[in-house]
């Protein structure tokens, strides 16, 4: 009996061709934008969770609270606090540093460009590893020596100097007030996507390198953050907020006096808002299935009403009223049905089409591609469900005088 209403139901579609077409085109729309939409959000999400993971999810900031009124000279830390705070959690952190940046301008022969520095300890390497494809990284022997010692990427290396290889060249820049020759140890490579590159904002016309963090911290080695990765392995929420008691309690503070500022926590943040945006715009979309739906209904009602004759023949042949009513959902569910697969098609078709063209790697969840058939099948059954009732209740003898 199924077959026999499917293939009653392929050949009133391809006696309608135009119209069966258009009736299709609102749920291709639907399920397209729904999938197109869901996978581009999708897509965001896992991209924002890449940049996360590159720069360290296990990384936060710890400084005195913004909201404390009353704060101290003694609020700022110090070089040995850092020495303490590695004692005192020993393997649990990672990596600590004083977080310090500066921004110059760098001069070499006629050549000046505009520079950020970031100051790191030598272990910086184990958190955010790079390629060190001439020379050497920082060391130790840079950081307790205070050494003007510089590693730069290479495309700040051939913005300065015009070459890639510039282990052993000088440049004199101004840090921390005093102006003095620097010099390059190391040059580094870091492959990152060009969604990484817009998201981390780097200027194409000005240079980055790193240097010994104990640099930054003159004249009177003290500064406002601390900078902390904390170990793989360990429960971050519980290491974090040990951590802020820790440091609240060697300047004789409340925790609550310190601000804690997570990599973890900004990108839950930042994936929530993306999410919610992605189903709220997806809901949106799914708008349109409704309006496919409708249209399903409206053409059903005036196929029910042009195959009035052939209902009447039928059910004085024989046909019983759920007989004709499946005949007609079954017609109604293939239409809606074939909808639902070219617009699975388009919509995976144009999102995959722009990675490619983009080239990100995209997200396409089985899951919502399940969802949208599922929800095409059903728009199709509802919408279809009175115009087959319709047809079902239609009186034989009535049925055979229809003109």
């Amino acid at each position: 009996m199924l077959i026999e209403n499917m293939y009653m139901a392929f050949s009133a579609i391809r006696s309608n061709k135009m119209r069966s077409v258009l009736t299709m085109l609102g749920i291709i729309i639907g399920i397209g934008s729904v999938i197109a939409i869901v996978s581009i959000g999708d897509t965001m999400r896992s991209m924002f969770a890449d940049l996360y993971k590159d720069v360290g999810i296990t990384q936060a900031y710890v400084s005195i609270g913004y909201w404390v009124e009353d704060v101290r000279e003694s609020d700022y830390f110090t070089l040995e606090e850092i020495e303490q705070a590695k004692a005192a959690f020993g393997h649990d952190i990672a990596y600590i540093d004083s977080n310090s940046y500066a921004s110059s301008d760098a001069s070499y022969k006629r050549t000046k460009v505009s520079f950020e520095y970031q100051g790191i300890d030598y272990n910086y390497q184990d958190v955010q590893p790079v390629n060190v494809i001439y020379g050497r990284y920082i060391n130790k022997g840079d950081i307790l020596g205070r050494k003007r010692n510089v590693v730069m990427d290479v495309e700040s290396a051939k913005l300065l100097f015009g070459v890639e290889n510039a282990v052993g060249k000088t440049f004199r820049t101004t840090i921390a007030g005093a102006t003095e020759d620097y010099t390059v140890v190391g040059v580094y490579r870091k492959d990152i996507s060009p969604f990484q590159k817009l998201m981390m904002g780097k200027s194409q016309d000005k240079g980055s390198a790193f240097l010994p963090y104990t640099l930054l911290t003159r004249p009177n080695d003290s500064f406002f953050n601390v900078r902390v990765f904390a170990a793989d392995d360990i429960n971050l929420d519980e290491f974090f907020s040990k951590f802020k008691a820790y440091m609240a309690k060697l300047h004789n503070r409340e925790p609550k006096d310190m601000r804690i500022y997570t990599a973890m926590e900004e990108m839950n943040s930042v994936d929530s808002v993306m999410g919610a945006l992605s189903m709220a715009v997806g809901g949106i979309a799914a708008i349109s299935l409704l309006v496919g739906g409708i249209g399903i209904m409206n053409i059903m009602l005036v196929s029910v009403t042009e195959r009035t004759r052939e209902i009447g023949i039928r059910k004085a042949l024989g046909a019983r009223t759920k007989d004709v009513l499946i005949q007609f959902l079954t017609e109604s569910a293939i239409l809606s049905a074939c909808g639902g697969i070219i617009g699975i098609l388009l919509g995976v078709g144009l999102v995959s089409l722009g990675g490619m063209a983009f080239g990100l790697s995209v997200v396409i969840k089985p899951g919502v591609i399940l969802v949208a058939v599922t929800f095409s099948a059903v728009v199709g059954i509802f919408f279809g469900l009175y115009p087959a009732s319709k047809a079902a209740k239609a009186d034989p003898i009535d049925a055979l005088r229809y003109e």
